[in-house]
């Protein structure tokens, strides 16, 4: 069985904040928060307290780049762009530097290695641009994760239609988006569906892709991980699952 990520198992440069599963409950899981462009693991650090997700390790990390000029938070991107056509930043500049980040220094080398999790016990769930970095580093790994959630956040360009061994890949993934506004648009759709087997979609009401303001927004994330978080509860003392 995998155990608890503790701080001193990351390297010092990284900037990570760790929930514990709750009480009385093994760290089954771990969950990879994700915050959004010019944010901070702040936000999602007290996001992952309140989900409180069963028998769920919750990780908030800090995007490595932070932005120029002491503006202030950090970003998940190779690069800082603006993008003149539409007046604001360009959040899909790549994501090399975060994906070997995600994939190498904390999947491979802390979860697996360190600690015996398993892929499919690791989730991601990511904001923005955070949801892209989640779908960046999952495109990257040949094997199946537990679950991406990304909010507002479709596939990088630079990877878009790009298959592991010409296989899409299995991690099943939720997108959520608003009704309008939104980066999640049809063509980021087919562009998801082209690389992943199993997309899920769902349409917020609102225009904007905000954070879940209420119980329905919050409904399909909360369903994707009561269908994906693995769970040893119920099962004899020094069970082990096979396969």
């Amino acid at each position: 069985m995998a155990r608890q990520p503790v701080g001193s198992d990351f390297p010092a440069h990284l900037n990570i904040s760790i929930t514990p599963s709750p009480p009385g409950q093994g760290p089954v899981n771990v969950l990879l928060l994700l915050h959004g462009f010019a944010d901070t693991k702040e936000s999602f650090a007290q996001l992952a307290k309140q989900l409180s997700l069963p028998e769920t390790t919750c990780i908030a990390i800090q995007a490595p780049s932070p932005l120029p000029f002491n503006l202030g938070g950090f970003h998940w991107g190779d690069d800082i762009m603006f993008n003149q056509s539409i007046g604001t930043m360009d959040y899909d500049t790549g994501f090399k530097k975060s994906s070997c980040v995600l994939k190498e220094n904390i999947i491979e080398k802390i979860l697996l290695e360190k600690c015996g999790y398993k892929p499919r016990n690791i989730l991601l769930f990511g904001y923005g641009q955070g949801g892209m970095a989640a779908i960046a580093a999952a495109l990257t790994l040949n094997t199946e994760l537990g679950g991406i959630v990304s909010i507002g956040g479709p596939s990088p360009s630079s990877l878009s239609g790009t298959l592991q061994d010409g296989v899409k890949n299995q991690t099943p993934l939720i997108v959520l988006g608003g009704s309008s506004n939104t980066s999640i648009t049809q063509s980021a759709l087919t562009n998801l569906k082209k690389v992943f087997q199993a997309v899920e979609y769902t349409k917020w009401p609102r225009p904007g892709d905000h954070s879940p303001g209420n119980r329905d927004e919050m409904l399909p994330i909360m369903r994707f991980f009561a269908r994906r978080l693995q769970s040893m509860r119920g099962l004899p003392e020094g069970s082990v699952e096979i396969g």
